[in-house]
């Protein structure tokens, strides 16, 4: 189409994990789970649910524009200022902000692969030329990202965990990485998963945060929080570029529920420590599952387990499918499984051993 750029024109658009509704629609079935798209088993905490039906009579009313309380809330939480903080419809429309505002046309954005596969489509929307380096031993190779730094890079994109390995990069190999990379690179570090994290070697993004860097980095509440349907996330840099990111911003991108959702989900610390102990008992017992099974998996510090597969990845989905088990295709060897409900895991199992034996 030629009223279309080539640079749209050409990017793949995102393929979100298939609901459940379509899948029983399609299949005229029941009882199916959904493993696909890295969401809370919980759901949201009973505070947030209880917090958005009482604002629920104010929808007639348009959101404050700045979230200045969950903005409040963040900055008491990270013991930073307010003017740090800049929300988003989600983290993935922080990313955008800060593309949008700091990307030039030509501009390089070095980023792994595979990783979360939003950067390079927000970096080829904004005309800018997306460096790509493969993962190394299932993580990313901070040393040649350094590497690869030219006087055209303008962004490093690290997501750490990793989406879809859910592997990590430690404070040593991160620290040296920072080392190298010349004051005019922005480095957003996007934390999706942070909260899942059990590793003692994680990084502290914000100490270079502390220390002046040129660093943002991404948070959601669209994970352990179990806000995934209400699209609210947060970034957290200097002031100056949040005041830039602001300038692009939409009024009133975060709405009036996301808001007070994440504001009340935030203090809900039981809800989060269940959703972390879960978590960790789900992990052990699909790391067993699988290891029984012989199936390579890369040990996760994320919600989800990324595996390698013998048969065509494809095709184990769509069997799955059929049995009513929603997981993610990774190209043609690989899927990447949330860790769900004891029942939600024991299922995936007895259905993924079930189309293995029809595959091979």
């Amino acid at each position: 189409m030629d009223l279309v750029s080539e640079n749209i024109r050409t990017i793949i658009p995102y393929s979100p994990g298939k609901p459940i509704e379509e899948l029983e629609r399609e299949l005229g079935i029941k009882g199916s789970i959904k493993l696909a798209s890295n969401e809370s088993p919980l759901g949201p905490s009973k505070k947030a649910m209880a917090a958005i039906k009482v604002a629920l009579g104010n929808l007639h009313r348009y959101p404050d524009g700045g979230g200045y309380y969950l903005r409040k809330a963040l900055s008491e939480r990270h013991n930073i200022e307010q003017d740090h903080i800049v929300l988003g419809n989600g983290s993935n429309e922080v990313i955008e902000m800060f593309v949008r505002t700091f990307l030039r046309q030509g501009d390089e954005a070095i980023m792994a692969n595979p990783s979360f596969v939003v950067y390079p489509m927000v970096v080829q929307a904004a005309y800018g030329k997306n460096v790509i380096i493969p993962l190394k031993e299932g993580r990313h190779d901070l040393d040649e990202m350094a590497k690869r730094v030219t006087d055209r890079t303008r962004i490093i994109f690290i997501a750490n965990p990793n989406n879809p390995t859910g592997t990590i990069n430690t404070e040593t190999e991160f620290c040296s990485m920072m080392d190298k990379i010349p004051e005019k690179v922005l480095v957003v570090v996007d934390e999706a998963y942070y909260e899942y994290v059990t590793s003692e070697d994680y990084p502290d993004t914000m100490k270079y945060l502390r220390e002046g860097r040129n660093i943002i980095i991404l948070r959601t509440f669209s994970k352990i929080y179990g806000l995934a349907g209400l699209r609210v996330g947060y970034g957290i840099t200097k002031k100056e570029f949040v005041n830039e990111m602001n300038k692009v911003r939409q009024p009133f991108n975060t709405n009036s529920l996301a808001q007070i959702g994440a504001l009340a989900a935030l203090s809900d610390y039981g809800h989060v420590e269940e959703g972390k102990k879960i978590n960790e008992e789900g992990k052990r017992f699909l790391y067993n599952e699988f290891n029984s099974m012989g199936i390579k998996y890369l040990p996760t510090e994320a919600n989800f387990i990324y595996i390698e597969t013998e048969g065509n990845a494809f095709d184990l989905y769509e069997r799955l499918l059929k049995d009513g088990v929603i997981v993610r295709p990774m190209g043609k060897r690989n899927l990447r499984v949330t860790i769900g409900l004891p029942v939600e895991n024991s299922r995936f199992i007895e259905s993924f051993k079930k189309v293995l034996k029809g595959v091979s």
